[in-house]
């Protein structure tokens, strides 16, 4: 046996939610370019589980059900009223996730239809728990989900308690596609191996959480801004990463193990992050942005990511950088969900091998001769 570190290359399944295929990414076929400038987040959703573009029909009866779902147990709002108030915004979404599952009395039913109506529930309610937690750190009540609108446009009014502009919904509702799938990433991988065990889907999300906490996967996108609240203006750009370069320093929001010539959903966000700007009369975030990449790409041929301008896009719809990564799990959880229901659909349990490296041959030593 022969290890291949991080299981680069490797292929551990078979699937038909998404691909990356030659740098372009689709989900069920459909290329993410078309979905970013033509489908909602609920056309999305409804394609990742049901393997087509939903009916008018369909979509309203989907959007009903997300209104219907989207009400947290008072238990699970009871609960985070507990968390401590400096509480890592995705720890405290991996724990509400999990305590859903005491709460929902599907919650060990195997069937394919409980695990569809699961996934739905799971979609309408983790922007309400995320919106909810931020309300209550900050001395605030939390807002109930509105029926009869979408998921970007319900978490917004939720986490501020006022309507949200138009363009900020379609802002956000677009950022939600671009993050909703993304082949076999690490936290999709985790879903699926927790899952393949028979455990419940409560269970394969948290571990997808889990996963998605880390730096080198979700948190990503606020390791960017920190990096630009650092540099503070675009005088200071050249000087700064050219240290970072000097230095061998990672910079985040740029690479990715599976593109090699850039990342398809980062142009979606640049022009995001740019029209955001004009429209708030303030372009320093999106021309630090352009400068750090044009920097990188020229000295170290990496391109953005879909976590560069993720960044500023959300930072100027007034989201706090430490949800940036909780909004990742809101949309991404349609693809965990989906990608569990077709490890269901035909299941094997994940076991891989090791290839060991320690010693062999080694005598058990008598605890009264050990030294």
């Amino acid at each position: 046996m022969t290890a291949t570190k991080g299981l680069e290359g490797i292929v551990a399944a078979t699937s038909s939610v998404s691909s990356i295929i030659d740098g372009v990414l689709t989900y069920r076929g459909i290329n993410i370019d078309d979905l970013a400038e033509h489908a909602t987040f609920e056309e999305v959703a409804y394609l990742l589980w049901r393997g087509k573009l939903p009916t008018q029909s369909e979509l309203d009866g989907l959007i009903r059900d997300f209104g219907e779902y989207a009400a947290v147990p008072p238990e699970v709002i009871a609960g985070i009223r507990l968390y401590p108030k400096d509480s890592n915004p995705m720890a405290a979404l991996r724990t509400a996730v999990s305590s859903l599952a005491l709460y929902d009395p599907e919650a060990n039913d195997p069937s394919p239809e409980a695990n569809l109506r699961k996934a739905i529930k799971l979609q309408a309610q983790l922007p309400t728990i995320v919106a909810a937690f931020d309300r209550i750190r900050n001395g605030k009540e939390p807002v109930a989900p509105k029926k009869g609108v979408g998921i970007a446009h319900n978490f917004l009014y939720m986490l501020t308690g006022e309507e949200p502009a138009e363009v900020s919904v379609r802002a956000l509702d677009k950022a939600l596609v671009l993050h909703a799938d993304h082949e076999l990433n690490a936290s999709t991988f985790a879903s699926r191996v927790t899952v393949a065990t028979l455990s419940d889907i409560y269970s394969g999300v948290t571990s997808a959480i889990g996963t998605l906490k880390g730096p080198l996967h979700g948190g990503a996108n606020e390791a960017v801004m920190i990096m630009l609240d650092e540099i503070g203006t675009i005088d200071r750009v050249e000087s700064y990463i050219q240290n970072k370069l000097n230095n061998k320093e990672k910079i985040m929001g740029f690479g990715h193990r599976v593109y090699r010539n850039g990342d398809p959903r980062a142009k979606h966000l640049q022009a995001m992050s740019r029209k955001l700007g004009e429209l708030k009369g303030d372009l320093s975030l999106y021309n630090m942005s352009v400068k750090i990449e044009e920097l990188v790409t020229s000295q170290k041929g990496l391109r953005p990511n879909v976590d560069f301008y993720s960044a500023s896009c959300y930072t100027m719809l007034g989201l706090p950088r430490d949800l940036f990564t909780p909004l990742f799990a809101i949309s991404r959880v349609s693809g965990w969900t989906a990608h569990i229901l077709e490890q269901y659909a035909d299941n094997r349990l994940i076991r891989p091998r090791a290839d060991y490296v320690g010693p062999s041959n080694q005598p058990f030593v008598p605890i009264s001769e050990r030294r």
